[in-house]
């Protein structure tokens, strides 16, 4: 009897997809039954070896090294996976498998895990490819029953592989690049170092922001509230104000519109991150993570999608859907649900994977029993499904212009005529803990032209400019989202910086190597982040390079640009990197990415600051000398340890108490003063004084 083998991308995707094919008999590392072995990954198992193993001299960064790029690339195992990897090595090569159904996340990174382990394990049997949007059983067994050619996959492969190497390529030479420049460790990359680029010239716009205050004159009357514009010279407004005090403002004017507002598009995961970040302060790391999660639990479709529509064979379904789902949450009661489908359906819009939408399995789900995060995420998606298929909200708009003391005034105000899909999004908001500003406008009294209200009331009011904003996670994926899309053709496949599925792990990088922290909500570049944006090459920070690349991997994806080509032109890249930006510019300060630390007492000898490092107490001015050296025959021969307080008290005083000192000739302990001896010789001496009458 010929198998199948089937390869998912994580254990909890292996066993629901062994569920519906019938294998439930457990075996080490994988199922089997109904004709099939299912197995799995544990992400990427296989990746790009390390530099040091094209050369072993690649172990230690030199500048004499670069550029490193491998004429054959060569792949290495994750040694903490190499269990799993030997498993499905096993189960490829079993003469009863006949076939291999690839089963990873329906996406390029998913086709990249699945490929490299196939080609790692030295695989030749055909392959099979399983697209799906959904966990749910009716969806896996669809997926199932029409399961695609793997060769159809190979230029998505590809291009995955493409992106890999050449974030290898530009990562591995220009991180080494600028780490000898500086002698620190400087984290460079594609997608982060543009992204690093933003915050920083947003802090910089901060900074340079000067507050400019400026004036505007209110009148009253009644209910009527109108404002002049706004005027530079406090003066100035004090004699608007003292013109029109007690006088009749006359209506010039009065102009109404009608103005509708479209229900909000589906969520893709970067709009869902954007959301939950300013709703519920979750990162973008926690909200694919939190999704993630309830996609394996069958309650919302394929988080990793950059399209917020739904394809045409979903329309039939949706009523019932959305009428599924609204009954499932405690603020839907009592409301009406309309469903325009048409709204959120367009095939021409959806690539690889629609919109994040509510399963139909979500509305019998115990929601109560979910974890906070989860259920959090849950509710925003199922909210975001019922506002999009609703109806337009409404308001009608009167603006009027007064004339009072030869000055015009504007009055604004609206009145609903229509809530809408803004029924549903405020029955939602109110539920939550921190409730976002959302003012219903305020309707202006009735007026006509020729109208005078009378025995008007003017008031100067103050106000200043305000400077851009500090970017939150919220702001700055919208920033990522749309950086650099001018200079993106309009058929790349994604605009901006990185892919939804990536754009949190850049952002927790960029964290953990210490260019950005987290401060409240915002997202602020440190000292070290801000030095190495100073220092980059434009061609490294810029959207323009992640633009260009976007469009050629959409070519290699296509079959139009063959990857060897694409591949020349990075390595290219890397080579002039490295050969332009081969020497510090004049004048660069070498101390940038130097940790500031701090200073243990003044050098006696120069007056610079003494600092500690591993091996002792150094005066920072090299050209000076001075060092206590932790490891010193005085101190061994005493068993004591020459520590910073040591230190700083024999640079402030020159002495330091040194008790239960060890003496060699009798083997016992006494209390004593160390002195600093200094001659200015290489070495600096200390000698001993005792306590009277010790």
């Amino acid at each position: 009897m010929s198998l199948r083998l089937v390869i998912a991308e994580k254990p909890s995707v292996a066993q629901a997809i062994a569920h519906v094919l019938g294998a439930t008999a457990r075996k080490d590392g994988y199922m089997e039954g109904g004709g099939y072995l299912v197995s799995w990954c544990v992400g990427h198992l296989v990746g790009l070896a390390p530099a040091d193993a094209y050369d072993a001299r690649y172990s230690k960064w030199a500048y004499e090294d670069l550029p490193i790029v491998p004429e054959c690339w060569q792949y290495a195992a994750d040694p903490d996976k190499k269990k799993q990897l030997a498993v499905l090595k096993e189960l490829m090569h079993r003469p009863d498998v006949d076939a291999v159904v690839c089963a990873t996340d329906a996406g390029r990174e998913g086709q990249l895990i699945f490929q490299l382990v196939y080609d790692f394990c030295g695989c030749d049997k055909p392959t099979l490819r399983l697209w799906i949007s959904s966990m749910e059983e009716s969806a896996i067994r669809d997926g199932f029953n029409g399961l695609k050619d793997g060769a159809g996959y190979e230029s998505l492969y590809r291009s995955a592989l493409c992106r890999s190497q050449a974030d290898w390529l530009i990562g591995i030479n220009a991180t080494r690049l600028f780490s000898v420049l500086y002698g620190a460790t400087l984290n460079v990359g594609r997608v982060q170092s543009p992204t690093l680029a933003l915050l920083v010239n947003r802090e910089n716009e901060i900074t340079a922001f000067r507050k400019q205050k400026f004036y505007t004159v209110q009148l009253t009357a009644g209910a009527l509230t109108a404002e002049s514009d706004r005027l530079a010279d406090k003066k100035a407004a004090e004699n608007v104000r003292a013109a029109c005090d007690g006088k009749t403002a006359t209506v010039q004017a009065v102009e109404k519109k009608e103005r509708a507002e479209l229900p909000p598009k589906l969520y893709d995961l970067t709009n869902l991150q954007r959301d939950a970040n300013r709703l519920y302060g979750f990162t973008a790391q926690q909200t694919l993570d939190y999704t993630q999660a309830l996609y394996e639990k069958k309650l919302v479709t394929y988080p990793r999608t950059d399209s917020r529509y739904l394809t045409g064979d979903m329309e039939a379904g949706l009523p019932a859907l959305v009428e599924a789902v609204a009954g499932a949450l405690p603020f839907m009661v009592g409301l009406e649900m309309p469903v325009n489908a048409g709204r959120v359906v367009d095939s021409s819009k959806v690539s690889d994977h629609h919109a994040i939408i509510p399963t139909p399995s979500m509305p019998g789900a115990d929601l109560a029993a979910l974890p906070a995060g989860e259920r959090n995420i849950l509710h925003l998606v199922a909210a975001r499904l019922l506002c999009a298929v609703g109806e337009k909200y409404v308001t009608a708009e009167t603006v009027a212009a007064l004339s009072c003391g030869g000055q015009t005034f504007t009055a604004k105000g609206r009145t609903v005529t229509a809530p809408g899909w803004k029924t549903v999004d405020a029955a939602f908001r109110a539920t939550l803990k921190e409730k976002p500003e959302d003012k219903e406008p305020a309707p202006l009294p009735e007026l006509a032209e020729g109208q005078a209200p009378p025995g008007v009331k003017a008031a100067v009011r103050e106000g200043t400019t305000a400077p851009p904003k500090h970017y939150t996670e919220d702001t700055l994926l919208s920033a990522m989202e749309c950086a650099g899309a001018g200079d993106i053709p309009d058929d790349a496949e994604r605009k901006g910086l990185g892919t939804p599925a990536t754009r949190a792990g850049i952002i927790e990088k960029l964290v953990h190597t210490g260019f950005v922290e987290r401060k409240q909500k915002n997202m602020l570049p440190t000292p070290k982040g801000a030095a190495l944006i100073g220092v980059l090459p434009e061609l490294i920070k810029s959207p323009a390079l992640t633009a260009e690349w976007e469009h050629k991997l959409k070519q290699v994806e296509r079959g139009e640009l063959d990857a060897a080509d694409f591949m020349a032109g990075i390595a290219g890249l890397s080579s002039q990197l490295v050969q332009d930006y081969g020497q510090l510019p004049e004048g660069a300060d070498l101390s940038l990415f130097q940790p500031v630390r701090k200073a243990v007492g003044t050098c006696p000898r120069c007056g610079g600051r003494v600092v500690e490092n591993k091996k002792g107490f150094a005066c920072e001015n090299r050209d000076c000398g001075f060092a206590l050296w932790k490891e010193n025959r005085f101190f061994a021969a005493k068993k004591k340890e020459l520590t910073a307080k040591i230190a700083a008290a024999l640079l402030k005083e020159g002495r330091a108490d040194l008790p239960s000192c060890h003496s060699e000739k009798t083997g016992k302990t006494y209390d004593a003063v160390v002195v600093l001896d200094d001659t200015g010789g290489k070495f600096v001496n200390f000698k001993l004084e005792f306590p009277a009458g010790k």
